[in-house]
């Protein structure tokens, strides 16, 4: 991309690859799975013209950044730790703003809870901040619902999906995984991940190009998915670490945005969550929700001026 300048900065014991572009205040961008900095190539070009410093890490496990061995080095503490060292390194007596998406949202929300003083405004999309539940661990939860099929459930074991992916083809799990945009939960049946054949032709939507894709499959190819997968096998763990902060609100100016064909949206309980006063009372400076019909969860890449716009509309008002 254009005038995009990338380094490595050294933080919380790895080397985090960051791309960055723009001078002004700084908008923290934090990506989703399976995704990486790159998933925010339409918000840094247009954030960075309109007089923003935009940018954007590849997360611990993705793409050029470091990823550590130990399952247990993927906890939100560890992942939090490294926005907050690289935010002490770039912007050290700033509030920056920031925005996340489906598990870069996930991020989004715990640095919010844990360090209120370094985030002005966030900015999410996809995932809501919801409160933990102290009666069930989340993959019980949803093991129960879905059963064990379900992706995330499926992820729990170590090595298993890494294999099946593996025999798929790093592209045909990106273009899966990119395409994916019906309301229905995300399963992964043992034998045919995606319920199609590894030889099924797979179509790009308008939004994304093959060039594009090829750029993930480049840099999946070289880090593997065990990376990025140990993210969804710390969820019980990041269940256990969270006790100390049941019951917190996280109280930072917040907008959020979601697609009504995103699968999260249509997670059980989840629309009346957002709608009917839940989200509002964990996040009391929750400005707005704004649901976008007829998109998907990559609702960045999918709609990208229209979120563009959003973004700017919200963090112009703090500057």
């Amino acid at each position: 991309m254009e005038g995009v300048e990338h380094r490595i900065v050294k933080v919380n014991g790895i080397n985090m690859h960051v791309a960055e572009k723009g001078q002004g205040p700084v908008i923290l961008f934090v990506h989703g799975f399976p995704e990486l900095w790159y998933s925010w190539r339409h918000q840094i070009a247009a954030l960075s013209s309109k007089g923003y410093r935009a940018v954007a890490p590849d997360l611990r496990g993705y793409g050029d950044t470091d990823a550590p061995d130990s399952v247990t080095c993927y906890t939100c503490f560890h992942i939090v730790g490294d926005l907050v060292e690289l935010l002490n390194t770039i912007a050290p007596d700033e509030q920056v703003f920031v925005v996340g998406h489906d598990w870069g949202a996930i991020i989004a929300w715990y640095l919010c809870l844990f360090r209120p003083d370094k985030v002005k405004a966030v900015f999410t999309l996809s995932v809501p901040f919801t409160p933990r539940n102290p009666q069930m661990k989340p993959t019980d939860g949803w093991r129960a619902v879905y059963g064990n099929d379900y992706y995330i459930c499926r992820f729990q074991e170590y090595g298993e999906v890494e294999a099946e992916f593996a025999e798929m083809g790093t592209e045909t799990v990106m273009k899966s995984l990119l395409t994916y945009k019906v309301p229905d939960p995300l399963m992964l049946p043992k034998g045919k991940p995606f319920g199609h054949s590894v030889n099924t032709p797979i179509t790009l939507p308008s939004w994304l190009s093959e060039e594009e894709v090829n750029y993930y499959v480049t840099k999946f190819n070289k880090s593997g998915f065990t990376g990025v997968i140990n993210y969804y096998r710390n969820f019980d763990r990041n269940w256990e670490l969270m006790a100390p902060w049941g019951g917190c609100e996280v109280k930072v100016a917040a907008k959020f945005v979601v697609g009504d064909v995103d699968l999260v949206y249509y997670m059980p309980g989840m629309k009346e969550y957002i709608h009917n006063g839940g989200f509002k009372k964990e996040v009391p400076m929750l400005e707005e929700v704004v649901v976008m019909e007829g998109v998907g969860h990559f609702i960045h890449m999918e709609k990208p001026d229209e979120i563009n716009n959003l973004i700017y509309d919200f963090f112009h008002q703090f500057d």
